[in-house]
């Protein structure tokens, strides 16, 4: 008997349904279309939807198309290391009104080699520009009791070697004003297109 029940709970079992899969996370990929080749992003609907919104206003509207990648921040003395800096750089004719502030804290997200975020000076007042990382950069993470950070929306999944190559990119040490001195490329990396591609 003990033999037929156990039988019964071997086909009982494999006759069950699978158990659910958790939900994909909801993303939506874009393809920066550089004059030196593409970077495709995938950001996080889902996760941080303010911020993501903000970002695909942009796209939609083609107000990037025709920007460019304007800063590469290196840290010193450590190779592939930094950020790169794209957008509106607050020309008026391209620039939206800014987005609230959506901190790593509510979304879950964090600021690691190839994260997208939005560029800012106060939290509140982001708008059309945003850097891609080179290196983890935790430091830009929302600090509990503290820094509200930065908001990451996504995350690079193509065009990385173009990032870095941008990153080390000469740059023009008399442009820039405080601490980005120094920090605009010589030769800007124009923005072609910015597409939505899924």
């Amino acid at each position: 008997m003990k033999i037929f029940a156990l039988l019964a709970a071997v086909a009982l079992a494999q006759g069950a349904p699978p158990p659910p899969e958790a939900p994909a996370p909801e993303t939506v990929k874009v393809t920066l279309t550089t004059s030196q080749g593409p970077v495709v992003l995938e950001l996080e609907k889902g996760r941080a939807p303010l911020t993501t919104a903000n970002f695909l206003r942009y796209v939609d509207q083609k107000r990037l198309d025709g920007a460019a990648f304007y800063r590469a921040a290196k840290a010193p003395n450590v190779p592939d290391y930094g950020l790169v800096q794209f957008g509106t750089r607050n020309d008026p004719k391209r620039t939206l009104p800014p987005v609230a502030h959506e901190p790593t804290s509510q979304t879950g997200l964090s600021h690691r080699s190839g994260t997208i975020s939005l560029a800012r000076g106060a939290p509140g007042t982001g708008a059309g520009d945003f850097f891609i990382l080179v290196g983890d950069t935790p430091s830009l993470d929302a600090q509990p009791g503290g820094d509200p950070g930065f908001a990451a929306f996504g995350h690079v999944v193509e065009g990385m070697d173009l990032v870095k190559t941008i990153l080390a990119a000469p740059t023009d040490p008399n442009k820039g004003e405080g601490v980005m001195k120094g920090q605009y490329l010589a030769q800007p990396v124009v923005i072609v297109t910015a597409r939505r591609t899924n």
